[in-house]
């Protein structure tokens, strides 16, 4: 039985042999891009993460404190439309929508039929960044051929926030990375949803709307720089961290807030993960494993934290069947030491593990927080499933449990 709380893992990723393939190149290199033009923007105080949920009786007041998260079953343009409204944040501005757009054909990225009816509804624009690896998108011009043989200039506008220049945004968390590069077509925004595809990753163990919002926002010599914990810009060593495991996962996560800080003080930024086509592979791998886990649902929060940490809780809790296997995402979270980056994001105050989880499915976006039903994912204290998406906790033996990110003690 595979468990949620895992060893730390300290060991370099430039030494693991599995490493030798990385989301879908082998290992060449390009040149660093040069003589750009790198911005620099002064901070500025922000508000945490999340909506605090008050009042929620089952826990017996622990419930206080936890971020809401809203989920469907429903994988489709209308239940991704509903998830979003139900956050009650409503786009304004100059609108981005931060997707990846899939290193390959074969890749799982999110198709444009799933996403187009939402970006049009905001008026939004696609931004992506250029890739620090060699392949269909470490250039502009490449890059745009694959938007367009995608079919994502068809849906809406597209931009590369990185076809020009670079940015640096300041971050709260110095440990390894001082600041966060990235493409400086994002001053252009004044709202975002970061709507990403949740899935595994061959380096960081999942992949959620944390890695879009650091990685996937992050220009390519920015990509470097978190890749090599702060070493270095250049593409052609971004991928020889001397620092550990862990210190990656640690820079994703204060490029992470960076860019949520950078967003809230421009206007506001909202989260969505699709659990759909579920490898354990990322979409930057042009030549990914099949998904052996089914096809789970939509879940958003204004809490990136909150809201990637439902989501390994729904893999972590699944109970599978012929078909329907969730323990080779499990394997590769667990290998990477992957929801590490869960709890130092909470530890630097960009978000909190604790959820309350809110199923729409079966109500209308304005009605999720009256009629949506709480669901309830649940480890044991050694981290082994007990419940996943169940609606009570009534049937709880005596003792301590993991219930969606918070202990809880049942008496």
């Amino acid at each position: 039985m595979k468990k949620l709380i895992v060893a730390i893992i300290a060991v370099s990723l430039a030494g693991m042999p599995a490493m030798a393939r990385v989301d879908g190149f082998s290992g060449a290199t390009e040149q660093a891009a040069k003589g750009k033009t790198v911005k620099a923007v002064k901070a500025k105080k922000v508000k945490p993460a999340g909506k605090e949920c008050k009042g929620e009786k089952e826990c017996k007041g622990e419930c206080q404190g936890r971020s809401k998260v809203y989920f469907t079953s429903d994988i489709t343009p209308e239940g991704l439309i509903k998830v979003y409204e139900a956050l009650g944040v409503p786009a304004k501005g100059r609108v981005a929508v931060k997707i990846s757009t899939g290193e390959s054909e074969r890749s799982h990225m999110l198709s444009p039929e799933l996403i187009g009816p939402l970006v049009q509804k905001v008026d939004g624009t696609l931004v992506e960044c250029n890739t620090a690896y060699p392949g269909s998108r470490s250039n502009t011009a490449s890059h745009w051929r694959v938007i367009k043989e995608r079919g994502y200039d068809k849906i809406g506008k597209v931009d590369i926030l990185d076809a020009e220049y670079d940015m640096d945004i300041p971050v709260r968390d110095t440990t390894f990375i001082k600041h966060d590069r990235v493409g400086q077509r994002l001053e252009n925004y004044d709202y975002m949803i970061n709507l990403a595809h949740f899935k595994g990753h061959a380096m960081g163990g999942f992949g959620g709307v944390l890695k879009n919002a650091s990685i996937g926002v992050a220009s390519a010599d920015g990509k470097a720089y978190i890749h090599s914990c702060g070493d270095t810009y250049n593409v052609q060593g971004a991928f020889q961290n001397k620092q550990g495991q862990d210190a990656f996962l640690e820079s994703m996560a204060a490029a992470a807030q960076g860019v949520h800080d950078y967003m809230k003080n421009r206007g506001d930024v909202v989260y969505i993960d699709v659990m759909n086509n579920m490898s354990v592979d990322c979409d930057c791998d042009g030549n990914p494993a099949a998904p052996k886990i089914k096809d789970i649902g939509i879940l958003a929060s204004t809490d990136p934290v909150a809201l990637d940490k439902a989501c390994i809780d729904l893999v972590f809790t699944h109970e599978g069947s012929v078909g329907d296997d969730e323990e080779p995402l499990i394997n590769r979270v667990n290998r990477q030491h992957g929801t590490h980056i869960l709890d130092y994001s909470e530890q630097i105050g960009l978000g909190r593990k604790a959820y309350d989880l809110i199923d729409i499915t079966a109500c209308s976006a304005g009605e999720a927080n009256e009629k949506g039903q709480k669901l309830f994912n649940v480890y044991d204290e050694l981290g082994n499933k007990v419940m996943s998406r169940a609606t009570t906790l009534k049937g709880l033996k005596k003792g301590t449990y993991f219930v969606n990110g918070a202990s809880v003690t049942v008496k």
